[in-house]
C-alpha cells in the first residue's frame, strides 16, 4: 500500500511507544493516511517489576520498514517517556526533518499486578512514572513545537477502561490511567487557542504483549470477586474473515482506526472527550 492520498497527507505525527502492539498500529494507520511518523521506544525493560518481555529494537526496525512500505518517511529513536530531555531533542529533530509536527499519539504505557496495600514502592512508582509522568513529559516535549508550527494539530493520549472505572487488581494502574483524564481535559482548554486538540481514548482488553494472561488470571483465581469489574470481551460478535464471528480480544488496529479519526479532520468538533473502545462492554 503506498501513503498517497489520504486524509493526513502532509502532516506529521509524533507516536510514543511505537515499536509494537497499539504503538505500532497507529504508526502504520496514520501513515496509510498520508502522515509522516516521528516514532519512539524504549526499546527494552524499564523495572524489574514489569514481567512481560519489553520491546526491542529489532521491534522498532519492523516498525519503521512497516511504514516505509506505506511510502511515507519515519524519524525512529530508541528514548524512554520518562526522559525529558531525549523526547525534546527527537522533537527538535523531527521539526528539522519535517517541518512541523500535527499529531501526537501519547501512547507508551505499562502495566503490572498486585493489590494496592502488597505492592512494592518501586511497583507502584514504575508505572506512575512511566503511564502519568512520562505522558506529562510528552506533552511537555511536544506542545511548544506544535504551536510553533503553527498548523493546530491533535493529540490523542492513549488512557484505558481503567482510566473510567475501578479496576482491581491493578489499582496503580488505574490511578496513573484516570490521572490522564485530567491531564487531557485541562490541556484540551489551554491548547484550545492554539488549534489543538486533545482527546483521551480507553481501550479494553487489546490483543499486545501486555496482557499477560497467566498473571491475569492468578490475581483473578485468588480474588474471584475481582471478575466482576472486568466485563467479558466480547458480549457481542463481531465477525471477521476467518474468526468465526467471535474474538477473545479486539486488535490493536481496532484502535489505530479510531485514532486515525481522532487525528483527522472529521473529528474537528472534539476536545477535552473521553472515548471508549470496547464494543460497549464497558456498560454492561
Amino acid at each position: 500500500m503506498t501513503g498517497s492520498g489520504g486524509n493526513l497527507q502532509g502532516r506529521v505525527a509524533f507516536i510514543t511507544g511505537a515499536a509494537r502492539g497499539q504503538g505500532r498500529a497507529h504508526a502504520i494507520r496514520l501513515a496509510e493516511e498520508g502522515a509522516d511518523i516521528i516514532a519512539i521506544d524504549v526499546c527494552g525493560p524499564v523495572s524489574d517489576t514489569i514481567t512481560y518481555p519489553p520491546a526491542t529494537e529489532d521491534d522498532l526496525a519492523e516498525t519503521v520498514r512497516a511504514v516505509e512500505a506505506t511510502g511515507r518517511k519515519v524519524l525512529a529513536r530508541t528514548a524512554d517517556i520518562r526522559d525529558l530531555a531525549a523526547q525534546q531533542q527527537i522533537v527538535a529533530e523531527g521539526m528539522e526533518r519535517f517541518g512541523r509536527l500535527d499529531i501526537v499519539v501519547a501512547n507508551a504505557g505499562v502495566l503490572s499486578w498486585g493489590r494496592l496495600w502488597e505492592m512494592s514502592e518501586e511497583q507502584w512508582d514504575t508505572v506512575i512514572d512511566v503511564n502519568l509522568n512520562g505522558t506529562w513529559r510528552t506533552i511537555r516535549a511536544v506542545v511548544p513545537a506544535m504551536i510553533e508550527a503553527g498548523n493546530g494539530g491533535s493529540i490523542i493520549i492513549v488512557s484505558s477502561s481503567a482510566g473510567l472505572k475501578a479496576t482491581p487488581g491493578n489499582g496503580h494502574y488505574a490511578a496513573s490511567k484516570h490521572g490522564l483524564v485530567a491531564l487531557t481535559n485541562a490541556l484540551a482548554i489551554e491548547v484550545g487557542e492554539y488549534g489543538i486538540r486533545v482527546n483521551s481514548i480507553h481501550p479494553y482488553s487489546i490483543d499486545t504483549p501486555m496482557i499477560e494472561r497467566d498473571a491475569m488470571m492468578a490475581v483473578f483465581a485468588k480474588h474471584p470477586n475481582y471478575l466482576h469489574s472486568f466485563a467479558p470481551m466480547p458480549l457481542h460478535p463481531v465477525n471477521r474473515e476467518g474468526d468465526g464471528g467471535r474474538q477473545e480480544f479486539m486488535t490493536p488496529e481496532e484502535v489505530a482506526d479510531v485514532v486515525a479519526w481522532l487525528a483527522g479532520d472529521g473529528s474537528a468538533t472534539l476536545s477535552g472527550s473521553q472515548i471508549a473502545v470496547d464494543r460497549g462492554v464497558m456498560k454492561y
